[in-house]
């Protein structure tokens, strides 16, 4: 994506001095152009049907009004107007002594799925002579459903599936345990036992941004050397924490957790790095999950 203007444009150009890092602004003094203020943009749609603002951009201050029509192009979209989004308007208009105006854009929450990625494709039709060559006149938004979050979803029966237990636990596939929320902290739970029995991990749900719903966490133990090895390794403890390096992070419509994790004893080194997949389901699923001996 090219972020290309915010507000106002009056400084388009640094000129950089030969020598040392001294630089000059200089003041826009060109054409008059209109575009969108950038070509690519992700909207969350969620349930309450909150609009998302298209920005368009103008070089130069006008003392009149200008409205200008703006267009769906077939050939860039897979949403479909009326279905999946509205068009609230097919005009904007930026008003006199201003440099920039929306255009509005609301998605259609219940016809769209968990795990659709629609592109609606936008142009403003304008004179070629306001048409800046170097950008365009084009933008994508990209429609995402966004599920409404309640830290109770992530509480209860789940299910866990997980790579360690692949290199130290080869005759466990899965675990059944519980997770409750964490009364010390907001959106946080508390998983019960995730590897060993008496051994619980906080886990942290990240809400500032709709479309990266991230989960992070402190250093915990998460089990003994004793437990995983079967002997006794530095202080005995095996400690989690979360790599930076890799995307941790959760799904409100589907109700499930993607962590990774590494793994170290204090003194000794680290053990590996390991996805968890936490999947929460329901008292009934728990049951015959039980039944079958988990």
């Amino acid at each position: 994506m090219k972020k290309l203007f915010i507000g106002c444009i009056t400084v388009i150009t640094v000129l950089m001095g030969l020598a040392g890092c001294n630089s000059e602004r200089t003041t826009y003094e060109g054409p008059n152009y209109l575009m969108f203020s950038d070509t690519l943009y992700r909207y969350a749609v969620q349930e309450t049907g909150e609009v998302f603002n298209v920005p368009v951009s103008a070089t130069v201050l006008a003392d009149y009004d200008r409205t200008f029509a703006v267009e769906v192009v077939d050939s860039i979209s897979d949403a479909v107007e009326g279905k999946h989004y509205r068009l609230l308007s097919n005009t904007v208009t930026i008003k006199a002594g201003e440099c920039s105006a929306n255009v509005q854009v609301q998605g259609v929450y219940d016809n769209i799925d968990i795990d659709d990625y629609l592109t609606v494709g936008l142009r403003l039709v304008i004179p070629k002579e306001e048409q800046w060559s170097l950008y365009g006149i084009d933008s994508k938004v990209i429609l995402q459903k966004a599920c409404p979050f309640d830290i109770n979803s992530f509480t209860g029966y789940c299910k866990v599936t997980s790579t360690f237990f692949d290199d130290y636990m080869q005759n466990v596939t899965m675990r059944l345990i519980k997770t409750s929320v964490n009364p010390e902290k907001e959106n946080s739970v508390i998983l019960h036992d995730l590897y060993y029995n008496g051994h619980d991990i906080v886990l942290d749900f990240d809400r500032d941004n709709l479309l990266e719903p991230l989960v992070s966490m402190e250093e915990q133990v998460c089990g003994t050397t004793a437990e995983a090895f079967g002997t006794i390794y530095g202080d005995g403890n095996l400690l989690m924490y979360q790599p930076t390096m890799y995307t941790s992070y959760y799904s409100t419509c589907e109700k499930f957790v993607l962590q990774y994790v590494t793994l170290h004893v204090n003194g000794v080194g680290t053990v590996g790095t390991y996805v968890n997949i936490l999947e929460w389901i329901s008292d009934a699923e728990a049951e015959k999950l039980k039944e079958q001996g988990y």
